[in-house]
């Protein structure tokens, strides 16, 4: 039988990580991102079961289009909900644009996608992932709205398991702390190069790997990521 995943994000970083493994387990993968590179240094079956959904999932009617497109063709059984993007600094210094985008993207659009999918979801007894972060359960000075959009999508995933649970459904809840991606380009910081202070995409990779492998009946709701050292790398200059 077809194993078909959905995973948000899925052009770069843990997305792709995870679309990579994910392909490797032999699940046909629907990616969405807003672009992709190309698909030449890809190997032959990443590009047989990968497919690219072009989309920006904070174009609410586009990505229903999208989901409903997939649900026409399969049973979904796996949603990834892994998109995000943060700007930092003082709440101040932000604007409307940013503010919206960080919440229209990390919490908005993974309740909307897992709204579209959750009835295909009970019928598969599927498995959703919801990438959260580190700063789900902490302060967040100069990241307080990235910190509460994450606070957000992490009570989402609780919430929901509960509510689901009795239909098959696991909801599992996963918070990286740094992690080597582009999500810190519009910071004034970025990840450590010493890998002692930060992950790599296949890390996270690798822990959703074992959780979909796990028994039915087990459930792994939260794990959280840590690097050995906690530690960042300042950049000396940054384009507004």
């Amino acid at each position: 039988m077809e194993k078909v995943a959905v995973v948000t994000g899925a052009s770069s970083g843990i997305g792709l990580a995870i679309s990579k493994m994910l392909v490797q387990q032999d699940f046909f993968v629907y990616g969405f991102g807003r672009t992709f590179c190309d698909s030449e240094c890809f190997d032959n079956k990443f590009k047989s079961l990968f497919h690219q959904m072009v989309c920006d999932i904070t174009d609410t009617k586009q990505l229903i289009d999208k989901l409903n497109i997939i649900r026409q063709q399969h049973s979904v059984e796996l949603l990834v909900n892994n998109a995000g993007v943060g700007f930092y600094g003082p709440h101040e210094t932000l604007n409307s644009t940013k503010i919206q985008q960080m919440v229209r993207t990390n919490l908005e659009a993974p309740m909307i996608i897992t709204n579209i999918l959750l009835r295909d979801l009970q019928k598969t007894k599927g498995t959703i992932v919801n990438i959260s972060s580190v700063t789900a359960t902490k302060s967040n000075t100069h990241g307080c709205v990235y910190g509460a959009t994450k606070a957000g999508l992490t009570s989402f995933s609780h919430s929901l398991f509960d509510e689901v649970r009795k239909t098959g459904i696991k909801v599992i809840n996963i918070q990286p702390d740094m992690t080597k991606t582009n999500l810190y380009r519009n910071a004034d910081f970025t990840e450590d190069e010493d890998m002692l202070a930060c992950l790599e995409p296949k890390e996270v990779a690798d822990i959703i790997k074992y959780i979909i492998g796990c028994r039915d009946g087990l459930v792994i709701s939260d794990v959280t990521l840590k690097p050995q050292f906690h530690r960042i790398k300042r950049k000396n200059n940054i384009s507004k």
